[in-house]
């Protein structure tokens, strides 16, 4: 059962991977290598329970996390083309 769940997490992610490699515009590729992150959690939790080792599970919750920070990171880079503190400057109005 396991590996028919790891199967096919693989065959995702080498679409996603491909949305990644040919997509159209920036936020479709950030969002292909978001979901890429996501299916790589799961597959670390797939695996961990295969062989019997649940501890893998936090292992991918620390990688989840950061998988999210990274791509709030991205997305305000992108948005801003700043990685600064956010707060209020007299030039932004």
């Amino acid at each position: 059962m396991f590996s028919a769940i790891i199967i096919a997490l693989l065959v995702s992610m080498a679409l996603a991977i491909t949305r990644a490699l040919l997509g159209p515009t920036i936020y479709d590729r950030i969002l292909s290598v978001n979901s890429i992150g996501t299916k790589t959690v799961l597959l670390m939790a797939a695996y961990g329970f295969a062989t019997g080792r649940p501890d893998f599970l936090d292992i991918a919750l620390v990688y989840a996390l950061i998988n999210f920070i990274g791509t709030i990171a991205i997305l305000k880079f992108f948005e801003y083309h700043d990685l600064g503190s956010g707060a209020y400057q007299e030039d932004d109005y």
